[in-house]
């Protein structure tokens, strides 16, 4: 039976909702995957944007938000200063040595 359904018959509940509701099945909720408190917060993206997003998380084999909670991480611990090199420099170093220098 659908919400809609269910307010045709049971306009102002009583016992007979009490009882649809006692009769159903139980259902099974989604296991989390992780033991932290998570919390859900909208990002809006440009299509194009998402979508190569979603292309980096497929080829990793991993889902959407877990790649961009991964971004997201990796990205603040470039801030954290208590580090004795920062990410970030790190980060530039292997890139300049990763490009060939022109003779």
């Amino acid at each position: 039976m659908n919400r809609q359904d269910a307010t045709k018959q049971f306009p102002d509940g009583g016992e007979r909702l009490a009882e649809l509701i006692d009769g159903s099945q139980p259902v099974e909720l989604p296991t989390p995957d992780t033991d932290v408190p998570m919390v859900s917060r909208s990002v809006r993206l440009p299509l194009d944007t998402y979508e190569r997003v979603r292309a980096a998380a497929d080829a990793r084999g991993i889902g959407v938000t877990t790649l961009m909670r991964q971004w997201i991480e990796a990205g603040l611990a470039d801030l954290d200063e208590s580090a004795t090199v920062s990410l970030a420099d790190v980060r530039r170093a292997l890139a300049a040595l990763a490009q060939p220098t022109a003779a």
